[in-house]
């Protein structure tokens, strides 16, 4: 109270709206001018403008005479732009480029808040602005320019031609009606770019007179930005009450709910999805991934959400296949709706989708020529319904996207009973639509099973696989002394890999985390839902050893761009990063085989990436994942050692105030560290709460 009391108010200006210009003052500017260089002496050659779009354009001379002008270049473009005859049509009618034209653009369309403001005698008068443009140099004249170069071309060619014919040949026109164009159609065409330039083009060009900064007429017109009546009754609008004067100057952000999309679209925005109903969520997630697993799916919604309820939301848009969750039919083709590349109707594409989901319930492999057979649908529909699920493999067909799930299958039986129950229901529908015989509706490698396919856990297919090595244990102990043999002279430089074209690669197994098999889930190709076959073993894994190295360097880029931005996040957030960055990802992609912990931090530590060894309290409640700590040790930025720096106080301590931050930077650099510094490594790595620092992902966000 003492500061205000000691700030007097030493004058009052009265302020005045004027509104004889409201609707027809602009305001010009020249964003690639600098504000030194105006155009005011510049000679104003024509001016016109589209009132309802706000477009104005300004002919403006160029000095030839100036010793800066290239004279040559400037004829060489008039010879470009109306040729060597000059008509009424020409661009130059001097044959020399002697001025420019300048086209605007609207910077903002809400132009409310803006206005010209002119100050005398103690008073301050407003004139509300119609529109802001922006006038930058137009270039058609290039357009031109080509459009009578290929004239000539054409001239030229046409005189190669023969010019005795004695008339043309008669033709065949075929002639064709066009359908009632339907409502989905019509709102297309009028959100189109090309009716968008028509509806443009149709206002006419309204021709004005320039008049320059100290002509009479420009004196006379500035005379309107003075309020014409200083009375009460001509300036009604600055007369409002306490709540309708706060009602101007915070107006209710209408156009922005306008703007608001109700959902995402072909985009997803996770701030958008979370705020719509958990069914909408869901089906919209579906439409978009196509093929998703139930843990990838709760990753990427809201924390807290209950597992039951989006299980019975999900059983509504998608179908179980291989444990994993595959978005039905009837969601991706609506009723009414027909193929993009055919024209086949929505419930004839349904159908054909419905027998490649259901024959990769039966097998991990299905070949696009039996598809295409029995469905009797295009090359194009078939390809769209196979690259919705699974990828192709070079020789051997089409391989369901993603690895069984046993995880889920062995947590909610009862879910997949009745998944089991609805494909039953499905399958005796396709064997009536399509007429195909009991036979062909069981799995080769089941046909001449009695019991039921046994489900293989991750556990017993190592046993398996580690049994059959010790098989051939022998035989590759031979092979490999022959080889010790032959190579004998450059032995102490070659690598122990890639013998006999077999890597073999021998890792740890832990009973705290589970092996990641995703390189080799091309295995399961030979039962029921996934189950392996011994016959096929080798040949999967030889195929995959290339995918397997396009997953590795994608996970580097993903990790090396998301630490170049974020530079310490915990394994937590870090995977909840990446699930995003998989759910945006076009279907087929690597990624989605299935990334296990394990991998992804083998990959952080070898780009660089340190783990900080944060001393969390004894009785934090933080979960393992938010106590795994990752830095970004080298960034090739100045601020590298101060960030290294910071992360050895953060192994120390597990907050810190700033001061302490401040001084050992201090000891560290002199006493020249300046505070913009200190500001920057500590939004990089950081945040604040209660007046200590913490690093990022290891202190809890409550909400205020």
């Amino acid at each position: 109270m003492a500061n205000e009391e000691d700030d007097p108010i030493i004058q009052e200006i009265d302020v005045y709206l004027a509104k004889s210009l409201s609707e027809k003052l602009y305001l010009f500017q020249y964003p690639i001018r600098p504000a030194s260089m105006t155009y005011d002496d510049v000679t104003h050659l024509s001016a016109k403008i589209k009132p309802k779009q706000q477009k104005v354009e300004l002919e403006l001379a160029i000095d030839t005479l100036n010793p800066n002008y290239c004279r040559s270049k400037g004829e060489q473009i008039a010879l470009n732009v109306d040729g060597a005859c000059a008509d009424e049509t020409s661009t130059y009618s001097s044959k020399l480029m002697d001025k420019q034209t300048f086209c605007s653009s609207q910077t903002t369309s809400n132009v409310s808040r803006y206005a010209a403001a002119i100050y005398r005698k103690g008073e301050l008068h407003l004139t509300p602005l119609h529109g802001i443009l922006q006038l930058r140099p137009s270039f058609t004249y290039l357009d031109k320019a080509d459009a009578k170069h290929r004239e000539r071309e054409a001239v030229n060619e046409a005189g190669d031609s023969s010019q005795d014919e004695a008339e043309e040949d008669v033709k065949q026109i075929t002639v064709r009606f066009s359908r009632p164009e339907s409502e989905q159609a019509r709102q297309r065409r009028v959100q189109s770019y090309e009716f968008l330039q028509k509806r443009q083009a149709e206002e006419h060009w309204v021709h004005l007179h320039y008049y320059g900064l100290r002509d009479s007429h420009s004196e006379h017109e500035r005379q309107y930005l003075f309020s014409q009546g200083h009375g009460v009754a001509g300036n009604t609008e600055l007369i409002k009450s306490p709540s309708e004067y706060l009602m101007m100057l915070v107006p209710p952000s209408v156009e922005e709910e306008k703007e608001k999309p109700v959902a995402p679209s072909n985009v997803l925005s996770m701030a958008q999805l979370r705020t719509l109903p958990l069914a909408d969520q869901i089906k919209i997630l579906m439409k978009n991934v196509k093929v998703i697993p139930f843990a990838n799916l709760m990753s990427l919604l809201t924390s807290g959400t209950d597992p039951t309820a989006v299980l019975r939301c999900i059983q509504q848009v998608a179908m179980l296949v291989q444990g994993n969750w595959v978005v039905k039919s009837d969601v991706l083709y609506p009723k009414d709706t027909s193929s993009p590349h055919s024209g086949v109707p929505a419930e004839v594409l349904c159908r054909g989708r419905d027998f490649v989901m259901w024959k990769f319930t039966q097998d991990r492999w299905v070949v696009r020529k039996e598809v295409a057979s029995v469905t009797k649908l295009g090359p194009e529909d078939v390809k769209d319904f196979l690259e919705h699920m699974s990828v192709l493999r070079i020789n051997r067909g089409w391989e369901f996207m993603l690895p069984y799930d046993e995880d889920f299958v062995r947590k909610h039986p009862d879910v997949v009973q009745r998944q089991q129950m609805l494909w039953m229901g499905i399958q005796a529908k396709l064997e009536k639509v399509y007429n195909l015989p009991r036979d062909h509706m069981v799995p080769k490698k089941q046909a001449t099973q009695t019991a039921a396919p046994l489900l293989v856990s991750g556990e017993q297919r190592v046993s398996l696989a580690m049994a059959k090595v010790k098989q051939s244990y022998s035989q590759l102990e031979q092979d490999l002394q022959k080889w010790r043999l032959e190579t004998q002279a450059n032995e102490a430089a070659a690598p122990p890999m890639d013998i006999l074209g077999v890597r073999i690669k021998e890792e740890p197994l832990s009973d705290e985390e589970a092996m990641d098999t995703s390189a080799c889930d091309g295995l399961s190709n030979g039962l029921t839902n996934g189950i392996h076959s011994e016959e096929s073993l080798v040949d999967s894994v030889n195929g995959h050893l290339g995918g397997q190295e396009r997953v590795l360097q994608e996970l580097r880029a993903f990790v090396m761009t998301t630490f170049k931005k974020q530079f310490v996040l915990t394994l937590r957030e870090f995977k909840r990063l990446f699930n995003l960055h998989v759910a945006s990802l076009p279907p087929g992609n690597l990624l989605f085989s299935g990334i296990s912990d394990k991998t992804l931090q083998d990959v952080v530590l070898d780009m660089g990436c340190k783990q900080i060894m944060v001393p969390f309290p004894p009785q934090t409640a933080a979960l393992p994942d938010e106590q795994k700590v990752f830095a970004l040790w080298e960034a090739g930025d100045a601020h590298d050692q101060h960030r290294q720096i910071l992360l050895e106080v953060f192994s120390k301590n597990y907050r810190v105030r700033r001061n302490v931050i401040q001084n050992r930077l201090a000891r560290e650099f002199g006493e020249d560290v300046d505070k913009q510094e200190v500001d920057k490594v500590l939004k990089d790595c950081c945040v604040s709460q209660g007046g200590m620092w913490y690093l990022k992902g290891t202190v809890q966000q409550h909400p205020s």
